[in-house]
């Protein structure tokens, strides 16, 4: 073989070497307890590398600017010493840890329209979230938490006060200097200002992509397409890898036509549907060089009492797609 061969060989497989470790995440759902191995065993078996860690705070209404939080009326794990102790548990199994901070408004109203009335208003809510995403910020440093995400779904705060989001990132910087994304809405994305001071384009990938009752994988695929072609153009824009900081089904009818539903007035049961829609997400994007991976929607920490075959919400415990889930988390 000659030296210029060699040369090219070498270069093939440090490149392919190279290539970053795809992250196979669970949104690990808080709960009022401490978690133990029994707990964190089923997040090994199904292959998952990473979790997400969600403490919440709370809002009153989409005008209140307080966010109240790490409180001893909360559950345990949506606390600041119960996500340090999810997490000493978790690395204990080798699974990284995402920290992801979520705001909850009464009677579950969507954060994205979170908007105040007045000046002041405005200013307190900065100083309410501040305070509470930076406290994350701290455990994420003193945990070493592989990524930490800085906000879910916060699309009219982002828009109303961008200067406040550019002076956040630069404090958290400050404090975390590990990964950095932000988990925009599956429309948001586009118009979110601050990419480029972040490591990951984070997406809650709930795109429609099916309006049949139970969509095939190749209808799903298809209908990927035209998402696919803007997601992969922000990456390429920004040059950022793109991480699906939530994805998943229903395992109900129609769950391709508004994959964000959680209705729990809806009845239907589809487990072909949920299925379907998630291989066609994993065949779609899990092979893409500028695809980080993500984090499916969601994994609660009682494995045999979750999900299972009278559960129509989101969780793929117990359930058919949870071999999809396996075999493409077991194969990376």
């Amino acid at each position: 073989m000659t030296l210029f061969r060699l040369l090219i060989l070498l270069c093939i497989v440090t490149s392919c070497s190279a290539q970053p470790e795809k992250i196979n995440g669970l949104s690990f759902v808080a709960s009022p307890i401490p978690i133990d191995e029994t707990h964190t065993k089923p997040v090994v078996n199904v292959g998952a590398n990473y979790a997400a860690i969600m403490p919440f705070g709370f809002i009153r209404n989409l005008g209140h600017p307080e966010i109240v939080h790490n409180t001893d009326r909360q559950w345990f794990g949506e606390t600041r010493s119960g996500a340090k102790q999810y997490i000493e548990q978790l690395r204990k199994k080798h699974i990284k840890i995402m920290i992801k901070p979520q705001i909850w408004v009464w009677r579950g109203e969507f954060t994205g329209y979170i908007k105040m009335s007045n000046e002041a208003d405005w200013k307190t809510l900065e100083e309410s979230y501040s305070k509470f995403i930076l406290e994350y910020a701290h455990l994420a440093n003193e945990t070493k938490a592989e990524i930490f995400c800085i906000g879910t779904e916060l699309e009219n705060f982002v828009k109303e006060r961008p200067n406040y989001w550019h002076n956040l990132i630069k404090k958290i910087k400050t404090i975390y200097k590990g990964k950095l994304t932000y988990a925009a809405n599956w429309d948001e994305f586009k118009r979110t200002p601050f990419w480029g001071e972040l490591d990951y384009i984070g997406v809650d990938a709930y795109f429609p992509v099916s309006d049949k009752k139970t969509p095939t994988i190749e209808d799903c695929k298809a209908g990927w397409q035209k998402h696919k072609t803007t997601i992969k153009s922000l990456s390429e824009t920004h040059a950022k890898p793109i991480l699906f900081t939530e994805y998943g089904y229903r395992s109900m009818d129609f769950t391709g036509k508004e994959p964000w539903e959680s209705d729990h007035t809806i009845k239907s049961l589809n487990f072909e549907g949920q299925t379907n829609a998630t291989q066609a997400l994993f065949e779609e994007f899990w092979s893409e060089e500028w695809f980080a991976g993500g984090f499916i929607w969601k994994w609660f920490h009682n494995y045999e009492e979750s999900g299972g075959e009278k559960d129509n919400q989101f969780t793929p415990q117990n359930k058919p797609v949870e071999t999809v889930l396996q075999t493409f988390y077991k194969t990376e």
